[in-house]
């Protein structure tokens, strides 16, 4: 038990005469380098000195050492007669050290996948972008944003899309928007205005009732839209959108077959929801 503690005595012992005489070498040769004698230099300065020289030693041997990576400890088992055991521990064996294993790339890469998956745009984005950034809109009631499809229905009642509400309420967020509709008494004004109340337009979105216009001629709707000058007009009207066509900025035809595209600044879709891709 003795004989590691002399061992290790004794190197320790060399290792302290190795720096003593590099001290005193580097001691000498800075003395005649600068022609500083050797009786000048108090032991504070020869120390200073060998300690660099280790440093400067050991940083090069260290540099110079290739990087030996560690020894795995191999690790005791408990011996199994079952062949998927034997199977898992050679794989062990034959799998190196640092390596992942097939699971853990798997798990790393749906991280990667998840982490530079395409954020879906929410609907605000979708209205602005398909809007192309426009502030003013009118609409049509009727087909658009009422399940009823003639003035003479709306005397009786009148019923608000529940599929076009999140879309109508985002459009009042960004956009400065007019509802209007031809209707043939005052009765039917009341009626239209209830449903959106009992919808939320008024209190949810920044709509207000002044902005719901009523006319008793379709020609009415059309002077609404070109006094407006809004950046684009929604309606089901082939023919007022016909006509508005070199007047409006964009217009959105809803209707549900495809017609021809009268104009490069006329737009169709089966309903307002669809063209914002919201079925």
């Amino acid at each position: 038990m003795a004989e590691p503690s002399s061992s290790l005595s004794s190197s320790k012992d060399e290792l302290f005469q190795l720096i003593n005489r590099l001290g005193t070498y580097l001691a000498l040769k800075m003395s005649h380098l600068f022609s500083i004698s050797l009786q000048k230099l108090d032991p504070r300065s020869v120390g200073a000195i060998a300690g660099l020289a280790v440093a400067i030693i050991f940083t090069y041997r260290l540099m110079r050492s290739p990087a030996v990576p560690p020894r795995r400890q191999p690790k005791r088992q408990a011996p199994t007669t079952s062949s998927s055991s034997i199977s898992t521990q050679s794989n062990a064996t034959l799998m190196p050290s640092g390596a992942c294993s097939p699971s853990e790339d798997l798990r790393a890469q749906n991280v990667v996948d998840e982490f530079f998956q395409p954020v879906k745009p929410t609907l605000g984005q979708i209205v602005r972008q398909k809007l192309s950034e426009g502030r003013k809109v009118t609409c049509r009631l009727l087909g658009v944003i009422l399940e009823e499809s003639n003035p003479e229905e709306l005397q009786k009642q009148a019923t608000v899309k529940s599929s076009v509400l999140d879309v109508l309420l985002e459009i009042t967020k960004y956009c400065d928007l007019y509802l209007m509709e031809r209707v043939i008494d005052d009765e039917s004004e009341k009626i239209v205005l209830l449903a959106l109340e009992n919808a939320g337009i008024f209190t949810s979105g920044g709509l207000v009732k002044d902005k719901v216009l009523f006319c008793s001629t379709e020609n009415g709707r059309t002077s609404f839209v070109r006094q407006l000058e809004p950046d684009w007009h929604i309606d089901t009207n082939p023919e007022i959108v016909s006509q508005l066509a070199r007047f409006i900025k964009y217009q959105l035809h809803v209707s549900p077959t495809r017609p021809e595209r009268t104009a490069p600044n006329v737009f169709s879709c089966p309903s307002l929801e669809h063209f914002f891709g919201c079925v």
